[in-house]
């Protein structure tokens, strides 16, 4: 019996149930969000027949309107559907967690204070083809929100303005980067509805105040730096990449420009969204204890989100001022991704590292390969350089 999109429907599944196949596709989902949404599909749609094809593609739809990792979102929105807040609470704890506890585990062995060579070898090489993810997962959103701006010849002028300014501002201005998402979301609106007030103009008043960090330090620096991660990662978990590196390294000084590109790395290649790298930061902040937390801060708001807004998620799809907003903001947003490669780049230092870039571009961009492999193919190729003696640290 199919779920109503509208809210937890008559079905009532165990949340043991829940417990055990939210975790399953927690523990198996390597490869992002377009993973993980094709294990929730084939689960609630094919399998389990619990939600109805549409009704499926309407919550992807829905939680692509939200800050926030969106697969997360989306895994979190189907267990309510199926159970209520109990069901979201223990559908979404029990697909965050398994990537949580891989990630602090690697975190600890990649940040130890003297790791061993292969482990030195493995993390400077993968740690090398960052950038070249970013660009990959830029380029792999560009279809989609170009057809979504239309054919127009002043639309298609305006989307690559935005993912102009996006790119410039991810590579130039770091932590003020939100503050063009929001421009570029909110001159859509303006054009496209002709200056009416929008209604998503007051929903995102508060967003510049989150997107510099205060004068903290300690642990209130740590839940500032891990809620906006949480509350601005809008069209993928790279769009904050520019936001984490400033905080983490440029302003509060836990990990430096190598250790951030180990972190980087590690959300990609384990289960989860690359929204867990926010667990290393902790953890190079404040140990395990400081992973634990800043995920616990990160992922709150998705869970806010649902639990709070689930009912209403019709309205913001149904919305022309929202979907103008995102309209805008999307270009804005992809070429914040592709922008925030520019300063993983620069944070290179060797030259062998370029080669390893280019590498890893050619293999994912031209060759059209996976995340995972590239990644877990250059810290194979770095374990293998320090085994043989050579130096890659």
């Amino acid at each position: 019996m199919a779920v109503e999109v509208g809210g937890p429907g008559p079905a009532r599944v165990g949340l043991g149930t829940i417990a055990r196949e939210w975790g399953r596709i927690g523990c198996t989902g390597f490869g992002g969000p377009p993973t993980h949404i094709a294990l929730l599909r084939r689960l609630c749609v094919e399998r389990r027949r619990w939600i109805a094809a549409a009704d499926f593609e309407d919550a992807i739809t829905a939680t692509n309107l939200l800050p926030g990792p969106a697969s997360t979102q989306l895994a979190i929105l189907t267990a309510w559907r199926l159970r209520g807040v109990p069901g979201a609470l223990v559908g979404g704890v029990c697909f965050i967690v398994p990537g949580l506890v891989l990630i602090l585990a690697l975190a600890a062995l990649f940040l130890s204070g003297r790791p061993p060579l292969w482990v030195r070898g493995a993390a400077a090489v993968a740690g090398s083809a960052v950038a070249a993810v970013a660009l990959h997962a830029a380029w792999s959103l560009v279809p989609a929100s170009r057809q979504r701006a239309g054919r127009e010849r002043p639309a298609r002028a305006r989307w690559l303005c935005y993912a102009l300014a996006g790119g410039a501002a991810a590579a130039l201005t770091g932590p003020w980067l939100v503050l063009v998402l929001l421009a570029a979301g909110l001159t859509e609106v303006a054009v496209r509805t002709g200056g009416r007030r929008s209604p998503q103009r007051r929903a995102t008043a508060g967003w510049p105040a989150l997107a510099v960090a205060p004068a903290l330090g300690g642990v209130p620096a740590l839940a500032w730096v891990a809620l906006k991660v949480g509350a601005l990662s809008y069209g993928g978990g790279f769009v904050i990449i520019p936001l984490m590196q400033a905080d983490a390294v440029g302003r509060h000084h836990w990990m430096d420009d190598g250790q951030f590109l180990n972190a980087v790395a590690l959300g990609q290649i384990t289960p989860g969204p690359v929204v867990q790298t926010v667990a290393v930061v902790g953890y190079a902040a404040a140990g395990v204890g400081g992973g634990l937390f800043a995920a616990a801060v990160a992922f709150a708001p998705s869970f806010l989100f649902v639990l709070l807004g689930g009912r209403r998620f019709d309205g913001l799809r149904a919305s022309d001022r929202v979907q103008a907003f995102f309209t805008g903001a999307g270009p804005a947003v992809i070429g914040a991704i592709a922008g925030s490669a520019i300063p993983l780049a620069l944070a290179l230092r060797q030259g062998w590292q370029y080669a390893v870039l280019a590498g890893a571009a050619l293999w994912l961009l031209a060759a059209r390969r996976g995340v995972v492999s590239a990644l877990l193919g250059a810290g194979a190729l770095g374990i293998a350089a320090a085994l043989a003696g050579r130096s890659v640290g």
